[in-house]
């Protein structure tokens, strides 16, 4: 069995549910201090965060991924325990195996391997670990980030470890993110009985024609690297449950997930232009989620994907689908980011799963990249 299984099964084997981490960090902090990396614990809140680097000068590269993963959902329905590593066949199956432990796995043994060989190094090494990527993601790499730019530390290129790959490992990166934008919308009525509506007023019906322009908006996307940004309804309450009672209010939640094309103020200002055309009373709550980023085609870019090509002779397609990484706080302070990891058919399911071999390549792909940044090899 390869070091990266090994230590995949032990991040796995524990329960590591946001923000808990378990541990995991703290088996991992061992490792890479006994070759040379400064540890630092960064603890925010019931967040645990791991900033680890090596080397003394020159461009730095970090690996980063989270430590933390999403519950199981009903444990009946697993095929075997979520928080042990089971193998089947080509598979590894446990709550994490492909989002995100394989890959932080890989991370771990690649910088082992690669500094085992006395490299001639012309840069750093870093790793940044959070146990608040699956939730609220307040307390983890964001905060992290603000902490380095109070130290002047920049990050030259940063590799993601979230599960890119569609068919096989290394056939898919992700080159940039959409970035994120909700809003909590309160439409406020008068509630009264259905008999007597017009002494009532409802908020249902004062926001359908609002509602029917607001769920056709779009954006488009002007740099072609993006999907077109659409406005979608993700909630929408009202009422007593009651038939005979017209209710009082009406509360929506929206969300536009959205290219660089598009600002989030353009976002607010288009939806609130339309809400205003109509006599409703309402109060709005935006928050943003992330903004949107998008690599340029650099040197990290080249390296991941020539690294990719040497280990599996494939060439990557490079795409910016999906939901929000963290690799949204770190490419505003100017960092190139690319995200590479494993197969991402069982994430966040049931008898989540892994390609066992996918780890070996992945440890593999992630080695290269190392010795094509940040070596003379």
């Amino acid at each position: 069995m390869s070091n990266t299984i090994d230590l995949a099964k032990e991040l796995i084997s524990r329960k590591s549910i946001t923000p808990d981490d378990a541990g995991c960090q703290k088996l991992i902090a061992d490792r890479l201090s006994k070759i040379g990396f400064s540890i630092e614990h960064l603890k925010y809140g019931d967040v645990d965060n791991l900033w680890a680097t090596f080397g003394d000068s020159g461009p730095l590269f970090v690996f980063l991924g989270h430590t933390d993963v999403v519950p199981t959902g009903p444990i009946e329905e697993w095929e075997s325990d979520p928080f042990t590593a089971t193998e089947k066949g080509p598979l590894m199956v446990g709550r994490g195996t492909a989002d995100m432990k394989s890959s932080v796995a890989a991370f771990v043994t690649s910088i082992e391997e690669f500094l085992g060989d006395k490299p001639s190094l012309t840069g750093r090494i870093g790793l940044l670990l959070t146990s608040d990527e699956e939730g609220p993601a307040v307390d983890g790499v964001c905060k992290v980030v603000e902490y380095l730019e109070q130290k002047d530390e920049k990050i030259t290129w940063c590799l993601v470890g979230e599960p890119t790959s569609d068919n096989q490992v290394g056939d898919v990166i992700k080159i940039g993110r959409r970035g994120s934008i909700s809003a909590k919308i309160n439409v406020i009525g008068v509630q009264g009985h259905v008999a007597y509506p017009d002494k009532a007023s409802n908020p249902i019906h004062n926001f359908s024609e609002a509602l029917a322009e607001l769920s056709k908006l779009n954006w488009k996307d002007e740099t072609g690297k993006f999907q077109d940004s659409v406005l979608q309804i993700s909630n929408l309450n009202s009422g007593t449950g009651a038939t005979n009672v017209i209710p009082g209010n009406l509360v929506l939640d929206l969300n536009v997930r959205h290219s660089p094309s598009t600002t989030s103020d353009q976002i607010r200002q288009d939806v609130e232009s339309i809400i205003n055309k109509y006599p409703i009373e309402y109060e709005i709550n935006w928050v943003i989620g992330g903004k949107p980023f998008l690599t340029n085609e650099l040197d990290l870019i080249e390296a991941v994907k020539n690294s990719i090509k040497e280990v599996t002779g494939l060439d990557p397609k490079c795409t910016t689908d999906g939901g929000t990484s963290d690799g949204r706080f770190v490419a505003p302070t100017g960092s190139q980011v690319v995200e590479l990891g494993p197969g991402n058919a069982s994430i966040h399911k049931v008898n989540e799963s892994v390609r066992k071999d996918d780890l070996d390549e992945l440890n593999k792909i992630y080695k290269t990249i190392l010795i094509k940044l940040v070596s003379n090899i």
